[in-house]
């Protein structure tokens, strides 16, 4: 609601006793700031048309909307671009790029590498088993 619309309300509802507002709330519409504040309000509109009014307006295509916003994709010139360059980058510095432009969510992390787990050897021979079960059981 604008301050006029509101002003103008408390006035049908203020007491008949007491006439007219304070001077302190009463706003002055003359004198050197009346200027500024209109001046003001014109650059806040600024150059231009007003964008209120269908005036001169074109009717754009959705169509030849959706062709201007379609994402294009620049996979083949990219490619070109790149092997056409004599420059190999590491392996190392490849991996690292790779890793920082991937996301940081979980669900866009690969699941590592486990490390698979070697079958524990037994640090005796079937030779020394074999000298165990003579001794023990007594099998020559």
């Amino acid at each position: 609601m604008s301050a006029s619309l509101l002003r103008r309300g408390l006035e049908l509802l203020e007491a008949p006793s007491r006439g007219k507002a304070a001077p302190g709330l009463q706003r002055r519409r003359d004198g050197p700031g009346a200027e500024s504040a209109a001046r003001r309000r014109k650059v806040m509109q600024g150059p231009g048309k007003n964008k209120a009014t269908i005036k001169g307006r074109v009717v754009k295509s959705a169509i030849e909307e959706y062709h201007k916003k379609k994402a294009v994709n620049h996979l083949k010139a990219n490619l070109k671009y790149m092997t056409s360059g004599r420059c190999v980058a590491d392996k190392a510095v490849t991996q690292q790029v790779l890793t920082q432009n991937r996301g940081r969510k979980s669900k866009d992390r690969p699941p590592e590498k486990k490390e698979k787990k070697k079958p524990e050897g037994t640090v005796f021979t079937e030779e020394d088993f074999r000298k165990f079960e003579r001794e023990y059981f007594g099998i020559p």
